[in-house]
């Protein structure tokens, strides 16, 4: 028996950023959309725990137990009192290290398969509490669709959104370190009042709209002075995607993927077009959103239902 989950990308709409807490931590206001970019997370009954992977960049995923699945699986595991004797296979499509959330979206994707292939019973309350204790945004990555994330991102309010968005992702050369383009922050913040974090009103009214136009001009990331200043070639991919029309361009989360939103299929084709020849970057994706959270699926029909149904 195996169980295969499917699990979304994230971009963030609005990334506000407090200043560092005691706990190292920083206070956000995290607007996360999930987009129909997905890793498939499969679980099967093994000796001992092992992880292996597929796909674009599967050569940087780590394969020992400081991968987030690996880690998801010997939360639940330690909970229940069981070994986690099972084999993790990521067939992956999300980019690594890109900002999108791809770590957070397998540790998500192990726990929800590994509760039904153990049949552990956890709930989706239990679920989020692993999650959370996990990291910051893999809370969302079992929750999907749209959400506001406070504290360090993990506790959630789900959003409601009114249509479809369309995007265009461009993938850089090389992955930043999400701790780097923090500290770098903190950097970049020094001798500055940094006020609290809060969502934008016009923001999620926009979202909730489904009106791109308002939504391009609400969207934010006080990440993006940092990660430009570690990985300053952004800039020219930000400028390539203005030039083609996009409505919004910006780092998605900590980067270093760019995030450009389309006005309709057909803008975010000739987006993708000019970002592919701009050369300033290396591989190029188009998506919409919202998209839902962790699913498992029926392995003979590909559909699945969410965790908790």
């Amino acid at each position: 028996m195996s169980v295969t989950v499917r699990v979304p990308a994230k971009v963030n709409v609005q990334l506000a950023v407090g200043a560092a807490r005691p706990d190292g931590f920083h206070g956000l206001a995290n607007v996360f959309l999930a987009v129909g970019l997905y890793d498939e997370v499969t679980v099967t009954p093994a000796d001992e725990l092992t992880v292996t992977c597929e796909g674009p960049d599967a050569a940087e995923v780590p394969l020992d137990r400081t991968n987030l699945a690996a880690r998801a699986a010997v939360a639940l595991a330690e909970r229940r009192g069981i070994e986690p004797a099972v084999h993790i296979h990521i067939a992956k499509d999300i980019p690594v290290a890109g900002g999108m959330a791809g770590g957070s979206a397998d540790g998500a994707g192990a726990l929800l398969a590994c509760n039904e292939l153990w049949r552990a019973g956890a709930s989706r309350a239990e679920l989020l509490a692993i999650c959370a204790d996990l990291g910051s945004d893999v809370p969302f990555s079992l929750v999907g669709g749209a959400a506001l994330g406070i504290g360090r991102g993990e506790q959630l309010t789900v959003l409601e959104t009114g249509g479809t968005f369309h995007w265009v992702f461009a993938m850089a050369g090389r992955g930043l370190s999400t701790p780097a383009v923090f500290r770098e922050f903190d950097r970049l913040a020094q001798g500055r009042d940094i006020p609290e974090p809060v969502a934008s009103a016009e923001l999620l009214q926009a979202l909730a709209k489904g009106d791109p136009d308002a939504l391009a001009a609400a969207v934010s990331n006080d990440l993006q002075p940092a990660a430009l200043s570690l990985f300053p070639e952004l800039a020219d991919t930000l400028d390539a995607g203005r030039g083609a029309g996009a409505l919004a361009a910006l780092v998605s989360g900590s980067g270093p993927t760019t995030a450009f939103l389309a006005r309709d299929p057909e803008a975010a084709t000739k987006i993708a077009d000019a970002l592919r020849s701009s050369g300033t970057c290396r591989t190029v994706r188009t998506a919409t959103s919202p998209a839902p959270g962790a699913r498992v699926l029926d392995q003979a029909s590909g559909t699945g239902a969410r965790a908790g149904e």
